[in-house]
């Protein structure tokens, strides 16, 4: 398996939750798939959740070595969880492009959240033989 890009990034839990107190849907649908909103709204405190995907999401940026740019945008890269199962970055649209154009067909994820902080490392590699993903980005 060859990684192909790398990213790491950490959000304040206290800075999401003011995020979401001032600009509720319009933030959340401007960042969150349906069905990430469902899943975060399931627990019992919401914003770590949300605070974890989003850092997902820049961490997953980074590994493509994009950002916000070359037509990516927030919905392109998704957090899922199957039940027993580590998280996945399933990468849609421009930003799937980008991931098999960099010879990437995974994103695997570490997703963490404890006190003030949370924590997300995704890792863009080439590997088909990778145990519980799927054979490509999507």
């Amino acid at each position: 398996m060859a990684v192909r890009g790398i990213g790491v990034d950490l959000v304040k839990i206290p800075r999401m939750r003011e995020v979401i107190a001032r600009w509720d849907e319009r933030f959340l649908r401007r960042v969150f798939t349906e069905q990430e909103i469902a899943y975060c709204r399931s627990r019992r405190d919401p914003v770590p959740h949300f605070a974890a995907r989003f850092a997902a999401k820049e961490a997953g940026m980074k590994a493509l070595g994009t950002g916000l740019r070359l037509g990516v945008k927030w919905r392109e890269l998704e957090v899922r969880r199957e039940r027993g199962s580590a998280p996945t970055l399933v990468l849609h649209g421009r930003s799937r492009e980008i991931g098999l154009s960099r010879g990437g067909r995974h994103m695997l994820l570490a997703l963490t959240h404890e006190g003030d902080y949370a924590l997300a490392q995704a890792m863009l590699v080439d590997d088909d033989a990778v145990v519980g993903v799927d054979s490509a980005i999507r």
